[in-house]
């Protein structure tokens, strides 16, 4: 059998600029956060533009709208970043910088090792994800039966 790895789509509203105040405590820390990320064993890549970052990537015209994508060796590592280190603490407070969105915004899927997904590619997913709900091609954590953390965290809404 094929190793496959975990890719993720995360998109998210700003409630201000980037560099408005309201979000600065969200903005000033995403450097750190993402540098965490980028140091757990596991973590495979993410999706960076020409700056450096990826808050500049768009998907839309609205520049509100940022892209978190990335890629992970399996769901046990994901999850361990997401609900068991500092992220956990800015992702309670998502209501303070982000409106909720009307849609699902979250988005996984297995992509083969060595593969990086393009943000076309990866908004593709979480689209069928929208549309047809959890399937091989796109998922959420309820489709995971390796992913237990996130029960207890329950993605509440914001």
């Amino acid at each position: 059998m094929t190793k496959m790895h975990l890719a993720e789509i995360n998109i998210a509203h700003l409630t201000h600029d980037i560099d408005h105040p309201a979000v600065a405590d969200f903005a000033d820390n995403l450097g750190r956060i993402n540098g965490l990320a980028q140091r757990m064993p596991g973590f495979v890549w993410r999706h960076v533009d020409d700056t450096g970052n990826a808050t500049d990537t768009r998907i839309d015209a609205d520049p509100r709208l940022i892209v978190n994508l990335s890629v992970w060796e399996d769901v046990a590592v994901l999850e361990t970043f997401v609900w068991g280190t500092a992220h956990v603490q800015f992702y309670r407070r998502r209501a303070e910088w982000f409106r909720a969105m009307e849609r699902m915004a979250f988005a996984m899927w297995w992509v083969p090792v060595g593969h990086r997904p393009t943000v076309v590619e990866a908004t593709d997913r979480l689209a069928h994800l929208q549309i047809h709900g959890d399937t091989e091609h796109a998922f959420g954590w309820s489709h995971l039966a390796a992913a237990t953390k996130w029960r207890d965290a329950r993605c509440e809404p914001a």
